[in-house]
């Protein structure tokens, strides 16, 4: 029976499903909702945001990732990918903790949207003063 790890990463409205497996070739595979992870971000920086953990520890290249995220956009995702995919390898294995937590890639950025209040152009943006 293969073991599956198994992590939840949050940013903005976006949730990242992970899933940690045992890798079968020499070439770990990310696989994003059915896609690869270049085919789902083609931009470099979202790709290398995803990766960010697997390259800081060595036992990341151990795995094969499963994820499947929704909500939210391309950056929010992307973060979203990082923290699941930090807090699983975390799970894998516990002394991993420390380089990850040092990168800040275990803390929740929870910073959201605030929402329009009515009578208000946006949140806090209110119209025009007009004195005459």
């Amino acid at each position: 029976m293969e073991t599956i790890i198994n992590a939840v990463g949050r940013r903005k409205a976006a949730v990242a499903r992970v899933y940690l497996f045992k890798a079968v070739g020499n070439t770990p595979s990310i696989v994003i909702n059915g896609r690869n992870l270049e085919q789902y971000f083609p931009i470099k920086e979202l790709a290398g945001k995803v990766v960010d953990p697997v390259n800081t520890v060595e036992d990341g290249k151990k795995y094969d990732i499963k994820i499947t995220v929704n909500g939210g956009g391309l950056k929010g995702q992307a973060e979203a990918i990082r923290m699941g995919i930090a807090r699983a390898l975390v799970k894998a294995n516990a002394d991993d903790r420390k380089p990850l937590k040092d990168r800040k890639f275990l803390s929740r950025d929870a910073r959201e949207v605030e929402r329009k209040k009515f009578g208000k152009r946006k949140a806090r943006r209110s119209t025009q003063f007009s004195k005459r």
